[in-house]
């Protein structure tokens, strides 16, 4: 499970929703085009939450960066 953390309770939920979404995908057997798009798919919820909530956005900014990703 993420170990991301909000005080926000609406971005926290939406992180949580997020990441159970996430382990759905990234199961045994997955392909690695399975598992990068999940992650994107992951950190570009929790980005859009922080946004949205007034959060900071900077990790996943830079998580999706370090994904190759433009954020």
């Amino acid at each position: 499970m993420s170990a991301i953390y909000s005080e926000n309770g609406t971005h926290r939920q939406n992180i949580l929703n997020a990441e159970r979404t996430r382990q759905a995908a990234v199961v045994a057997g997955a392909t690695q085009a399975s598992v990068n798009a999940a992650e994107l798919a992951f950190y570009r919820s929790c980005l859009s939450s922080a946004i949205a909530n007034n959060c900071g956005a900077t990790d996943f900014i830079m998580a999706l960066k370090a994904l190759g990703v433009n954020a």
